[in-house]
């Protein structure tokens, strides 16, 4: 595998924990400069006043050896104090952020609150966590995935997977129109030999990347190998 991949610049389109697995094991035999993931961001939210990137974080806290083993997503050794307060005061719980998690929320918030690019924030909270690949959200503007339920409603995503319990049965996937790439996006594919698209759920967490222009038409153009990793192990 080594051979076959020396010299050779690797794209992964990746969702969260069956992806920041794959990408970590690619880390492992590509050299960071050759390698670049490509994460879902269509179920990021704002939640208690902070911009939560689930997919984005799991890549990054399994990169950086910071994951939790058990769960696959969420911090090693985490807390939850701050959310015990939360319930103390009537705030929303549905979905918890843990202590050393929300380091991470605060800091991006305010990032992007000073004007900062998803991207440019990424990479930043990448450096500082000695992260040497390219972690790169599948595009700096917010584009929720929605999921419209058989009774007529539409929620987002993590409204239907968190607070619902992922219970409504789903009609289809909502995925937003006129979402475009970023520019380093695009060079990276540009210069990819091999796309990888990760072992994460199709629905919404690779569709919802293939979804931003122009992702889908270049890796159709991509004159060498498009390899999808499936996600079903048996049955």
């Amino acid at each position: 595998m080594m051979n076959r991949l020396a010299g050779r610049n690797v794209v992964v389109l990746a969702g969260g924990v069956g992806g920041a697995k794959l990408v970590a094991g690619l880390a492992a035999i590509v050299p960071p400069e050759q390698l670049t993931a490509v994460v879902n961001t269509g179920d990021d939210f704002r939640h208690l006043g902070v911009m939560v990137c689930p997919d984005l974080d799991t890549v990054m806290y399994t990169l950086a050896g910071l994951a939790n083993g058990e769960t696959g997503w969420g911090r090693l050794g985490e807390s939850w104090r701050t959310m015990g307060e939360v319930s103390r005061y009537g705030g929303p719980t549905w979905f918890s952020l843990g202590d050393l998690d929300l380091g991470v929320h605060l800091t991006r918030s305010h990032w992007l609150a000073e004007g900062m690019s998803l991207t440019a924030v990424t990479r930043r909270l990448c450096t500082r966590l000695d992260i040497p690949l390219a972690l790169l959200p599948m595009s700096d503007q917010p584009a929720p995935t929605k999921i419209e339920t058989v009774d007529g409603r539409v929620l987002p995503f993590q409204e239907w997977f968190v607070k619902e319990r992922w219970q409504p049965d789903v009609k289809k996937v909502v995925l937003p129109e006129d979402i475009r790439a970023s520019a380093e996006l695009i060079q990276r594919l540009e210069k990819a030999d091999i796309v990888v698209i990760a072992p994460s759920n199709p629905f919404v967490s690779i569709d919802p990347i293939l979804n931003v222009y122009p992702v889908r038409a270049m890796l159709m153009d991509l004159p060498e190998v498009v390899v999808a990793v499936s996600p079903i192990v048996g049955g």
